[in-house]
């Protein structure tokens, strides 16, 4: 099978300042998503493993890879989604991003070892999905947990499903909490 795709949605945000102050290095993420009709047929289906496995590959291939090349730099956090539009389950998106199949091409292509941290949703055409990013190999360093909000304005139709892969080039601009098992007290 191979994935009806209406559109890739490629986005570059870098901030220069952050509480007033100029940061050390510019703060970059990048973001590829892919938005295709729902591969799965309306209605409720047993099987979901089968058909996100056949398609796995080519969907991480479409959005992982070209995402480590638009941030043009070494990729330090990152984080999948996937929006599912309202005539679709929820459990389809999962289906399709939590498989290694999927994932696979984005570490390779980043370094990466950690799992990949996840945003996923149901929603209306333009809707917002936050999508957590963590540090690609020790998901416990504090400085890389951050939040990136993606929106495809036409995104995903009733039948669609979009699915995205997101890198930074750093943690959070100017983080200040101490790194994972530093601190004194319990968080």
């Amino acid at each position: 099978m191979t994935l009806a795709v209406r559109k890739i949605v490629r986005h570059v945000e870098e901030t220069r300042m952050e509480s007033g102050r100029a940061l050390p290095r510019v703060h970059r993420v990048a973001i590829v998503a892919a938005v295709f009709d729902n591969p799965y047929p309306p209605g409720y289906v047993e099987d979901l493993v089968t058909l996100a496995n056949e398609v796995g590959e080519e969907l991480g291939t479409l959005v992982g890879p070209p995402c480590v090349d638009l941030l043009g730099e070494e990729v330090e956090a990152y984080g999948k989604a996937a929006l599912v539009g309202i005539d679709g389950e929820l459990e389809h998106g999962s289906a399709l991003i939590h498989n290694l199949r999927f994932g696979d091409p984005f570490r390779r292509a980043c370094g990466g070892t950690e799992l990949l941290p996840a945003g996923e949703k149901t929603g209306l055409t333009g809707a917002p999905l936050d999508v957590p990013l963590k540090h690609k190999l020790n998901a416990k360093t504090r400085s890389h947990h951050q939040t990136v909000t993606l929106v495809v304005p036409d995104a995903p139709r009733p039948r669609e499903i979009v699915v995205a892969c997101l890198a930074a080039n750093a943690g959070r601009p100017l983080a200040r909490l101490a790194p994972f098992g530093s601190e004194t007290a319990a968080a």
